[in-house]
């Protein structure tokens, strides 16, 4: 009976395909509320607040704590109505994120990824997609950013297993915007001066949609 405990707690949490990839498009409107209703629902940092300036601490206690962070994360994302959401964007200072994004295709896939890492494509893989991109940090801005429309994350589970995550469109730009987060970089700060500058003049003009934390 202990032997099967154990391998009750390290079973992977989503399944994974055939090269090893997870199955994030499977029951998603029953997990994600399965977060949610655990969750209670977080005030978002915003751009200017250190600890979206600085690359996360490693998640090394996969522990009922973290689980309790994945639900609040989970349940601020969907009151901010955003696709992804970094744990250093409710303010804490670890290398998880969370997902609740669709694709080109329109496929909706739902996950949590700890330590996150890109993985470093070849060229014929880079085609560049130029489209507009959003921050919940950067509330009511946008600008158009190149990233490439195809993305793979390796990184582990909310249990510890290790995982990897894959890509199209939209949601691979999710994919490198949350990794960038939990490393210390904001979308803007990948744009030119002029565009950052502009960027940060949308912010200020209008107010976010959802309670957010203030800067001293």
């Amino acid at each position: 009976m202990a032997q099967q405990d154990t391998d009750q707690q390290h079973a992977g949490v989503l399944p994974v395909d055939d090269e090893g990839f997870v199955i994030d498009t499977e029951d998603c409107e029953e997990r994600e509320q399965a977060y949610r209703e655990r969750g209670t629902s977080r005030p978002i940092t915003v751009v200017g607040n250190p600890v979206l300036h600085k690359e996360c601490k490693d998640v090394t206690e996969f522990d009922d704590e973290l689980a309790g962070l994945v639900d609040d994360m989970f349940t601020s994302q969907r009151t901010a109505e955003g696709v992804g959401l970094a744990a250093n964007q409710i303010g804490v200072d670890l290398k998880v994120f969370v997902y609740d994004c669709m694709d080109d295709e329109g496929t909706r896939h739902v996950g949590v990824v700890c330590n996150p890492k890109l993985v470093d494509l070849p060229a014929e893989k880079r085609r560049l997609d130029d489209s507009n991109e959003g921050c919940l940090s950067v509330p009511t801005a946008y600008a158009p950013l190149a990233r490439p429309d195809y993305a793979e994350v390796t990184g582990q589970d909310e249990k510890g297993n290790p995982i990897k995550v894959r890509g199209t469109g939209y949601f691979a730009r999710c994919l490198q915007h949350e990794t960038d987060h939990l490393y210390g970089y904001l979308y803007i700060d990948r744009l030119s001066k002029r565009e950052r500058k502009d960027a940060l003049r949308q912010m200020a003009e209008n107010e976010p949609r959802y309670p957010v934390v203030p800067n001293d």
